[in-house]
């Protein structure tokens, strides 16, 4: 397996440390998926039918906008996609990212952390998204054991 990169959209920051912990077991480079226009905690707010992250996920075709430039993916053979669980799926812009990127062929483990929402609807979502790419197995990460599923979930 050659280059691998993580990409990670992180709300609280708990996402973050799992992303961090991916690649240093993978030697991958990191990508932070970061909104053009941050969330505040408001925005955050799911109780809240009319806060920005209810109003997204209420929207299938919504797609915020990612700050900065996306990596040139062309030198990379795997990709690990990191999110929180949102409404049982992957945020919006976790599909601005899968959107934009050209995973074609490329090997593609979700990862997400989660309250009490497994992966599975994101898992299906995602490759419903993108076809076109080679899914591997998800996995929920809230403890432990993340270097070794991470070492082996390209295997």
């Amino acid at each position: 397996m050659g280059k691998t990169l993580v990409a990670y959209f992180s709300a609280s920051g708990v996402t973050a440390r799992m992303a961090r912990e991916v690649a240093d077991a993978t030697g991958a480079d990191l990508f932070e998926i970061a909104p053009a226009e941050p969330y505040t905690s408001a925005d955050l707010n799911w109780n809240n039918k009319q806060s920005r992250s209810s109003r997204e996920m209420a929207d299938e075709s919504c797609r915020p906008e990612i700050a900065g430039a996306l990596p040139g993916l062309s030198g990379y053979d795997a990709v690990f996609v990191g999110f929180p669980i949102w409404w049982y799926v992957e945020p919006r812009i976790v599909d601005t990212f899968l959107d934009a990127a050209d995973l074609a062929g490329k090997a593609v483990v979700p990862f997400a952390t989660s309250g009490g929402s497994g992966i599975g609807g994101a898992e299906k979502h995602m490759g419903s998204l993108r076809p076109d790419a080679v899914w591997k197995p998800g996995k929920l990460l809230n403890g432990g054991g993340i270097a070794a599923w991470a070492q082996g979930a390209l295997a």
